[in-house]
């Protein structure tokens, strides 16, 4: 029996499911999880000491590469001062300062210590500001477990093929209004029949729960009108493609001026840390000014501080994006030609350094198309990527991660073995 079968075995008996995040239980694709023992630039090593090509990144934090040298300095020193003191600190007007400068829709912001936290703190804000219950999301765009958005969501309730959680009761949900991600017209009907009721628009500008779906411009712009037009707050959820896809977020390619974003993820540089930002007249409901109230125990944490803050000021390097995207599409790119030349129905996108990967013809750009692309096919590509040390995320239904590590020798090794990982798929 191997550690990673060992350990799992034993978390069992402690842990739900064994696990700490359902989809890490690789139930979506069968076999054992493997535990990481520690990570290194692009790579990371699991119990049984064997190592991997990680492309899931924490799920997106690791932008500048695991365990880089100047995070973990900052995270030290931070720790030497001191864990946590439940009292404001300077670092954390320097980080409010920081993505205030670099998201300009954000005009003041609040700390939180999670991407479930900001959006959950976001809905709470916009329904007290406007006075409204209604919200509206997107079905197969995941915002978090908060109890209004577990309505059809994705990420680990698709993979369970559950379309809401249990535990969560009808008087929660029946204010939330679940349309088709990039459908205009369905958003316009919305609008025209309860518009004086919607507080509120949520929406990942570029899914990362359902795979990797980028929304049209016409599907945001529309969004953006109709929410002015009838006095709804839109919230952009960027804690995926935050500082992802682009310095200024999704926002910046889109040219969108959101009135509220959630952000997580890259902000923490691998620690616990979220927000939620944007106007200051919406932000000035938030108590101790306002009535809506939103607190937290260890949010503005100093030593998460210090890793996201870190983070922050590196990917603001000349050239950091364009290079990031250049190694993604490189990726994708390799991908797509190899599946072309061996007549397999796959394909790759990728915006940022965010990618997808589709066992079907076409790039979905809806959740009901991610839905026809063949799951089971994933599931064996997965497994014979992972035997040949390429550590994809362990569902369809998640979009991957390429860091500032991802050479061009770690590229061109991934797409060998995916030669290699389809080539047996033809076989079978």
């Amino acid at each position: 029996m191997s550690n990673n079968e060992t350990l799992f075995q034993r978390a069992q008996i402690t842990t739900p499911g064994g696990v700490n995040s359902p989809v890490r239980a690789f139930r979506s694709v069968g076999g054992t999880p493997r535990f990481i023992k520690k990570a290194q630039g692009a790579y990371f090593w699991d119990a049984d000491d064997k190592r991997y090509i990680d492309y899931i990144g924490s799920w997106g934090p690791a932008i500048l590469g695991h365990a880089h040298p100047e995070v973990i300095s900052a995270v030290q020193q931070a720790a030497s001062l001191g864990l946590s003191f439940g009292a404001p600190t300077e670092a954390e007007i320097l980080m409010a300062e920081e993505i205030c400068k670099l998201v300009p829709s954000i005009e003041q912001v609040r700390l939180v210590s999670s991407g479930t936290e900001a959006t959950m703190s976001a809905l709470r804000l916009a329904r007290g500001a406007t006075k409204r219950d209604k919200i509206i999301k997107f079905e197969g765009c995941y915002h978090g477990h908060a109890d209004s958005l577990l309505v059809k969501a994705g990420s680990g309730l698709l993979t369970f093929g559950n379309p809401t959680s249990s535990g969560v009761p009808n008087d929660f949900t029946k204010h939330t209004l679940v349309l088709d991600y990039n459908d205009c017209t369905q958003l316009e009907n919305a609008f025209k029949e309860l518009g004086d009721q919607i507080a509120c628009v949520i929406v990942e500008p570029v899914a990362g729960n359902m795979n990797l779906i980028k929304a049209s411009d016409a599907f945001l712009q529309t969004m953006r009108r109709l929410c002015t037009e009838y006095g709804s707050i839109l919230i952009f959820d960027e804690v995926m493609c935050g500082f992802r896809v682009a310095l200024g977020g999704a926002q910046s390619i889109y040219n969108i001026t959101p009135d509220l974003t959630a952000l997580g993820k890259v902000i923490g540089g691998g620690l616990p840390v979220a927000a939620f930002g944007g106007k200051a007249e919406i932000m000035a409901h938030l108590a101790p000014l306002g009535g809506v109230y939103q607190a937290g125990t260890l949010s503005g944490n100093p030593v998460a501080v210090a890793a996201g803050l870190t983070t922050l000021k590196l990917i603001q390097a000349p050239d950091f994006y364009t290079n990031l995207t250049n190694q993604t599409q490189k990726l994708v790119g390799g991908l797509n030609a190899v599946a072309k030349e061996l007549n397999i129905d796959f394909c790759a996108d990728a915006i940022g350094g965010m990618f997808g990967i589709y066992f079907c013809k076409d790039v979905p750009n809806s959740f009901k198309q991610v839905m026809q692309a063949d799951a089971n096919k994933f599931k064996q590509f997965f497994h014979e990527m992972l035997e040949l040390g390429i550590y994809l995320a362990p569902s369809a239904f998640e979009a991957g991660f390429v860091s500032a590590q991802h050479t061009n020798s770690v590229i061109e090794t991934t797409i060998s073995a995916a030669r290699i990982a389809l080539q047996k798929l033809t076989c079978k």
